[in-house]
């Protein structure tokens, strides 16, 4: 199968590449770097895809590319908007045009939902940030090709994590900061640990997309990619500290990094994906983790 993967320069685009290729496929990857990343591609197209969708024929697409940190989206909410819808426009628009088919596997975010446990595809939705509204709209752009024809998928993942990620992501910002703390004695400045999330290996969560591009069809039109369990902060950081060896830090809660009204627990439902491709999650927390602290420990 050919497939082209947008936003390929990214977290999970390394994963998804390196797991399409392992299984057969040939991936042709769209970023904005002028440059290739070092991923074993057939092809690769630099360009904005805000301003156009290339012309690549292939069998399927994943479109990862999007505007993601949240932060950011506050203060420019329809930068995000028009960054995050316009490229699902342009690529249908041509799909339609072209009377080509591939299938089409949008990915969104869990975060698109009201604050639950349980979270099925059919629970209220709430975003709570431009960010959210902002893949909100391409899901309902994905429902309207889909009437239209065209074989489109949105996949909801939860927080993922695992080797590659880096600061700003709550697991590499711990190992990070307990490093610190064991070379300066600095205490480890954190926020709220007790917050419970629903946390997916990343190399889950590509594999997920993987079947849902290999399936003989995807009937659902929207699947939660979750683990269905939630963690603390605290768990995380226990595990961190595990596997660096080092003894436990002195801990600082700091009053900005809380959110007033931050839900103390989300956790999703995978019970459709389950169903639809007989995906669920195999890697452990705690393997994630080690993989997550020999890599940042290996790139320094």
């Amino acid at each position: 199968m050919r497939v082209v993967v947008s936003g390929v320069g990214g977290f999970v685009g390394g994963h998804l590449v390196r797991e399409l290729v392992a299984h057969g496929h040939e991936v042709v990857g769209l970023g904005l770097n002028s440059q290739a990343p070092e991923l074993d591609l057939v092809d690769y197209i630099a360009g904005d895809l805000a301003e156009g969708w290339p012309d690549v024929p292939c069998d399927a697409v994943v479109h990862l590319a999007a505007r993601s940190a949240v932060g950011p989206s506050f203060a420019d909410p329809q930068g995000y908007l028009t960054a995050n819808s316009a490229p699902v426009t342009h690529l249908c628009e041509g799909l339609l045009a072209s009377g080509s088919s591939p299938r089409v596997l949008v990915v969104s975010t869990g975060a698109v939902y009201a604050p639950g446990v349980g979270l099925t595809e059919s629970s209220p939705t709430e975003p709570s940030s431009p960010y959210a509204v902002s893949k909100l709209l391409t899901e309902t752009q994905c429902a309207y090709y889909r009437r239209r024809g065209l074989d489109v998928t949105v996949l909801r993942p939860f927080n993922h994590i695992g080797p590659g990620q880096r600061g700003g992501f709550l697991l590499a910002d711990l190992v990070g900061g307990v490093r610190e703390w064991a070379a300066s004695g600095r205490p480890l400045t954190v926020g709220n640990l007790d917050t419970r999330r629903d946390y997916t290996d990343v190399r889950d969560v590509v594999r997920a997309y993987r079947l849902a591009l290999e399936a003989p069809a995807v009937t659902a039109p929207v699947m939660n990619v979750c683990s269905g369990q939630s963690r603390s902060g605290r768990e995380l950081l226990d595990e961190v500290v595990t596997h660096l060896g080092l003894g436990e830090p002195e801990i600082v809660v700091d009053p900005a990094r809380l959110r007033p009204g931050d839900p103390a627990e989300i956790v999703g439902d995978n019970a459709v994906i389950r169903a639809q491709l007989g995906w669920e999650p195999v890697i452990p927390l705690t393997d994630t983790v080690r993989d997550t602290v020999r890599d940042i420990v290996a790139a320094d």
